[in-house]
């Protein structure tokens, strides 16, 4: 059912910052910022061989990354994010093996502009799952 890792998100409590380590420090290639208000977050991504990270800040005091942050004020890893072929099917396989679907269970467009949906990190190995149809 899975398919590769798409990216690694990573919250940061200054998105200009996190900008600057990945782009001067690391010598990475990142994306413009774009705001993603049905989540909640800005967003950038650091374009990798093989998959991207994404460095996300709160769009709002509202947002679900203002309460990460607030446990953890440096940031850290946020989710992980993997690909699916059909959302609708990984969901509904995942309900049936007791995996919770957060939200309403209905995918939201990510900023990707693709379906994707989160999983509870208790139902899997203490990690927030995000899951964006390929």
């Amino acid at each position: 059912m899975l398919g590769r890792l798409n990216h690694v998100a990573i919250a940061v409590p200054d998105l200009a910052a996190g900008i600057a380590v990945y782009q001067n420090t690391l010598g990475a290639k990142v994306s413009a910022p774009q705001d993603e208000p049905d989540h909640g977050v800005r967003v950038v991504f650091v374009e990798l061989p093989n998959t991207k990270i994404e460095l996300l800040e709160p769009l709002g005091e509202g947002s679900p990354i203002a309460g990460f942050l607030e446990k953890n004020p440096a940031g850290g890893i946020h989710h992980i994010c993997y690909e699916v072929d059909d959302i609708i099917a990984a969901r509904d396989h995942l309900q049936a093996q007791g995996a919770r679907v957060l939200g309403d269970g209905e995918p939201k467009i990510g900023a990707h502009k693709k379906p994707v949906l989160f999983l509870h990190p208790k139902d899997l190995c203490g990690t927030l799952v995000e899951l964006e149809q390929a």
